[in-house]
C-alpha cells in the first residue's frame, strides 16, 4: 500500500548527528504504511523573519518552507531545549508563518528531546496554541536526558520512551486521520 498521508517532520536541532534528528529516524519506523514521514531539517537555510518582507515576495527558502506545512497532512516537531527556551532557529522558522497561517488547525505533534527541557517545551507549546495548531495532550511529549534514551543509530533504548513514543505516534495518525 502506498502512503496517502504526508507528516512533516521538523528538527529543532541544526546539529547534523543531533539526537532530535535520531528520533525522527526513529519515528519513520514506527509510522503506519500509510504514512510518510518527510524530514525538514534545514532551518539554518530560513532567514532571519523581518515583517517588511514577509508577503508575496517572501524570501524562496520562506516559501518552501510554507509550502511543505501546507502539503503535509500533520507536523511533527523533533526539538532540543536551548538555554531553557525554544532554538531561536526554530522559533524563527515558525514566526514566518504566523501571519500566513500555514499552522492554523493543523495536526502536530511535539517532541521536546533534551537534557531537561520543561521550559523550552512549555513555551513553545504555548507558540503551537496561539498559532492555532490541533495539538493535543496526546501529540506532546517531554523526553528528558534523551542521550540516555535514544541512540545515534536512531534506536529508542528506553523501553518507557519507546512505548511513549509510540503511544503518540498512534495518537497522531489518529488526529490527522489515517487511522480509524
Amino acid at each position: 500500500m502506498l502512503p496517502n498521508k504526508k507528516i512533516l517532520a521538523i528538527c529543532g536541532s541544526t546539529r547534523s548527528h543531533s539526537v532530535n534528528l535520531s528520533l525522527i529516524r526513529a519515528i519513520q519506523n514506527l509510522v503506519s504504511n500509510n504514512c510518510e514521514v518527510i524530514v525538514f531539517n534545514a532551518l539554518e537555510e530560513i532567514p532571519n523573519f523581518n515583517p517588511d518582507k514577509n508577503n508575496d515576495e517572501s524570501p524562496k527558502t520562506v516559501t518552501t518552507f510554507r509550502k511543505l506545512i501546507k502539503d503535509s497532512d500533520g507536523v511533527l516537531i523533533c526539538t532540543p531545549e536551548y538555554a531553557m527556551g525554544v532554538p531561536g532557529s526554530l522559533k524563527n522558522a515558525i514566526n514566518w508563518t504566523v501571519s500566513s497561517c500555514e499552522f492554523s488547525h493543523k495536526p502536530t505533534a511535539l517532541i521536546t528531546a533534551s537534557s531537561v527541557g520543561e521550559k523550552g517545551h512549555a513555551s513553545l507549546l504555548e507558540t503551537l496554541k496561539i498559532i492555532e495548531c490541533n495539538i493535543t495532550d496526546e501529540t506532546q511529549l517531554l523526553i528528558s536526558f534523551v542521550k540516555t534514551k535514544v541512540s545515534m543509530d536512531a534506536e529508542i533504548t528506553d523501553e518507557k520512551t519507546l512505548k511513549e513514543v509510540k503511544d503518540l505516534v498512534l495518537a497522531f495518525e489518529k488526529l490527522i486521520g489515517s487511522l480509524k
